[in-house]
């Protein structure tokens, strides 16, 4: 691999002030993420990248006060990182000593770097600490007073002109009201008022994705109405997700038994449903039960 194609995100800040949410929202964005990362190791974890995969291109790493003394390596690792042609930006989160406060209180987690002490002087040590990585950061955002959703759109400007545009995978299951709803579906649509192929002698061993069956449920006026109104929902709410933003969309389709109408409308689904940015798959959860 090119190395001038690599690129490296060191994401770094204050304990609690969200580094993890900012990791995740990376790792969804297609780069390889490393979370507590030695910054001495940074220049071999980089040649293991270039060797070992040649669509890993975009890797993100946390470093952060855990590495206690290794940390004072880190711009010493950049400059090495910088040699090999490896564009590399710092992105520095940050918040208020009193937010950061509440946060370990409502988490109940330790500080890193307590040792039975205040958090209030593990908050100013760590800052002191940081104090030259926060000045050469490239990005510094406060996460004070935004939320989640507010972090990740900040991170998406940082990012401007370095992310795919914001893409999701959407998933249609087809699944058996009997068997149970699927717990991980987003959407759950009931096709159980359709006309019922399992009732048809030559069509009751057959499944929603044989032809006969698919035509015989489509030969209703309902059926065809439904689906028409249903891709156009399904429509207007993908965009919606992916500007939330969510990676992933699971809608469920649901029959009696998850053979017959579930699965020809998933297929359907599956087949109609045109959205820019996503990736389509389909699953038939119950097709091979009783």
């Amino acid at each position: 691999m090119k190395t001038e194609t690599f690129q490296l995100l060191i994401i770094t800040g204050l304990s609690g002030a969200g580094k993890t949410t900012a990791s995740h929202f990376y790792e969804d964005s297609g780069y390889f993420c490393m979370d507590n990362v030695p910054p001495v190791l940074l220049p071999q974890v980089i040649d293991v990248c270039l060797k070992s995969n040649e669509s890993l291109k975009k890797l993100a790493v946390v470093i952060d006060a855990r590495g206690g003394s290794f940390f004072e390596d880190l711009f010493a690792s950049i400059e090495v990182i910088k040699e090999m042609s490896i564009k590399v930006r710092i992105l520095f989160l940050e918040a208020s000593e009193d937010a950061l406060i509440r946060r370990f209180s409502e988490t109940r987690r330790k500080h890193p770097l307590n040792k039975g002490g205040r958090v209030n002087d593990d908050i100013r040590n760590e800052k002191a600490m940081l104090a030259l990585t926060r000045e050469k950061s490239d990005f510094i955002i406060d996460t004070t007073n935004i939320n989640g959703r507010e972090l990740q759109e900040q991170l998406r400007q940082f990012s401007e002109g370095v992310l795919e545009p914001r893409s999701m995978s959407v998933v249609f299951v087809s699944f058996g009201f009997k068997h149970g709803v699927p717990l991980d579906c987003d959407l759950v649509f009931d096709v159980r008022f359709l006309p019922n192929p399992f009732y048809i002698d030559n069509l009751k061993n057959l499944t929603g994705k044989d032809t006969p069956v698919h035509d015989y449920i489509f030969s209703s006026e309902i059926a065809k109405q439904y689906a028409q109104r249903l891709v156009g929902f399904i429509e207007f709410q993908i965009p919606q997700f992916i500007n939330e933003p969510k990676s992933k969309l699971q809608i469920g389709i649901g029959c009696t038994g998850g053979k017959h109408r579930s699965v020809a409308f998933a297929e359907y689904l599956y087949n109609t449903v045109v959205c820019d940015n996503i990736r389509k798959h389909r699953i038939h959860r119950d097709i091979g039960k009783k």
